[in-house]
């Protein structure tokens, strides 16, 4: 991550690495750098409150955070900065997300944070980026790209499935796995 961060990367633990790392591979593959951070909203409160408040001055942009369970991350870091927040909530075995899904997203008013789907890193990083490229054109045409490139892959499968039929297309798609 030679790059200067621009998006940090908060995980309430680091068993919620193997999920993120989609968000900083996707980061890394447009080019901008990030800072990736364990930091408990229930273990290290005061940690987190200093960080989220200096996130600004440190220069980041936008901040993901992941959180399961109670999921009390991403709002913790909102009500202590005035940066674009983005919630990642993480599958757990009791509720399968959904706890940290409502936990996330039903912030009371005045504390926003975006919320993306459960074990969305990915989502979150392409958010992410789509913030960041409001005020830069290199980066907006290289989403749009991503965009266009996402387009013809479904086009193409499309071709290929009109051509074969559904059966022969399920045949090939097994044979390549």
């Amino acid at each position: 991550m030679g790059l200067e961060p621009k998006v940090l990367i908060v995980l309430g633990s680091d068993s919620d690495l193997p999920v993120m790392a989609a968000a900083c591979s996707t980061l890394e593959e447009f080019g901008i750098g990030f800072s990736l951070r364990i930091l408990s909203a229930h273990r290290v409160p005061q940690e987190v409150a200093t960080f989220a408040s200096e996130a600004k001055d440190q220069q980041f942009k936008v901040i993901i955070a992941a959180a399961g369970m109670a999921a009390h991350l991403p709002g913790v870091i909102a009500a202590h900065t005035t940066l674009p927040v983005i919630g990642v909530p993480l599958q757990s075995k009791v509720l399968d997300g959904q706890d940290a899904l409502y936990s996330i997203v039903q912030m009371p008013p005045g504390v926003p944070v975006a919320t993306v789907g459960i074990g969305a890193a990915k989502n979150a990083a392409l958010l992410a980026l789509q913030i960041l490229a409001t005020n830069d054109e290199e980066l907006s045409a290289a989403l749009q790209q991503y965009k266009q490139s996402m387009a013809e892959a479904v086009l193409s499968k499309d071709r290929r499935l009109q051509a074969l039929g559904y059966k022969a297309y399920l045949a090939e798609r097994s044979a390549d796995k």
